[in-house]
């Protein structure tokens, strides 16, 4: 018997932005398998107004407008389970990596809360919000980007998705160091040739050449990470 599919629930005022992301590719494939469930919760679904209001001038004054506290409560209750966590997408969020990527493959369900013009109710972050999460220090128009970024990591993860487990444990940053060079045919494009150790078919040679080639380029592009 196979497992439940993971839940993903994006809780956000424009679930359109997502539409053809998540129709596309990897994450299309996964979710016909029944490996994952992705769902869009529009959160003006949740107001009581006529005007379907998400957002309200900040008390104190200052520019910009929040996100209300109601309608975000009332959408995420709506889809929270007990084990569920709940991510805030935000600036001032835990940096997203390759290691919380794995972290949230493991988790059953996970909403995403995402933000827009100036950010939420405080009481959304302490009440509500289990994660606060960042993709980097930049900000963008609304938070479904971050949220898309953070699903493709995490999907690629989840047992079953990619098919053969190797891809994933090779890849940048999954040992702390970026990818070794890859090569495809032909063996030489305009004068320039594969490494011979690549075409050589000794094993043991090819993978003590890419281990040297990830730390070489990890040392050269990225020394952060060898610390």
């Amino acid at each position: 018997m196979n497992p439940p599919p993971v839940r993903f629930d994006v809780v956000t005022i424009f679930p359109d932005m997502l539409s053809g992301f998540l129709g596309q590719s990897m994450l299309k494939r996964a979710g016909q398998s029944g490996l994952v469930e992705f769902r869009t919760i529009n959160l003006r679904d949740f107001t009581t107004d006529a005007h379907r209001t998400t957002d309200d001038r900040p008390y104190g004054g200052g520019p910009g407008m929040v996100m209300k506290p109601e309608p975000v409560f009332k959408a995420v209750e709506s889809v929270r389970m007990q084990d569920s966590r709940v991510l805030l997408m935000t600036p001032q969020g835990r940096r997203f990596d390759q290691d919380m990527a794995g972290e949230l493959s493991e988790e059953t369900h996970m909403v995403f809360i995402c933000g827009h013009y100036e950010g939420v109710d405080e009481r959304i972050r302490e009440k509500l919000v289990t994660d606060e999460i960042s993709i980097g220090d930049y900000i963008l128009t609304n938070g479904v980007l971050a949220a898309a970024v953070i699903m493709d990591a995490v999907v690629r993860l989840i047992p079953g998705v990619l098919g053969d487990e190797l891809s994933t444990s090779e890849e940048s940053f999954s040992e702390r160091l970026l990818e070794y060079p890859q090569y495809t045919r032909p063996p030489e494009f305009r004068e320039m040739k594969v490494p011979d150790v690549l075409l050589s078919g000794n094993h043991e040679e090819i993978a003590r050449w890419r281990r040297n080639e990830a730390v070489k380029n990890t040392m050269k592009k990225r020394p952060d990470l060898m610390e």
